[in-house]
C-alpha cells in the first residue's frame, strides 16, 4: 500500500503567480471541481498544445 493513500496520484509543489493562484481557486470554488483535478485538465490541454506544435516552439 502507498504511504500517503494515493495510488495513481503523486505530490508536486510548485510556485505560482499570486493572483494566478487567486483566480484559480475562485474557479475551482464556483465550479465545485477540485483543484487537482483543474490542474490535471490544464496541464494535459499545455501538454496537447505543445505537442501539436512539435518539439521546438
Amino acid at each position: 500500500m502507498v504511504a500517503d493513500g494515493l495510488k495513481n496520484r503523486q505530490h508536486y509543489g510548485v510556485t505560482i503567480d499570486k493572483e494566478v493562484l487567486l483566480k484559480f481557486r475562485e474557479l475551482a470554488d464556483k465550479t465545485r471541481i477540485p483543484q487537482s483535478k483543474l490542474m490535471d485538465e490544464a496541464i494535459e490541454d499545455l501538454l496537447k498544445k505543445y505537442s501539436d506544435k512539435g518539439e521546438g516552439r
